[in-house]
């Protein structure tokens, strides 16, 4: 998700439209929080890692 949402940021940049920019930064965030609750032990809907 993490990775997803670093290509739409930079395509949105590029091409430079912003539906892909912001679309790419929600996915960035989400997946750099999901990344950290994981990390810390949390299950997350019922799992540990949210991959």
């Amino acid at each position: 998700m993490i990775i997803l949402g670093l290509i739409l940021l930079v395509l949105g940049f590029i091409l430079g439209f912003p539906a892909l920019y912001y679309i790419g930064g929600i996915l960035l965030l989400v997946g750099v929080v999901l990344m950290v609750l994981g990390s810390t032990g949390r299950a997350i809907g019922g799992r540990k890692h949210y991959f």
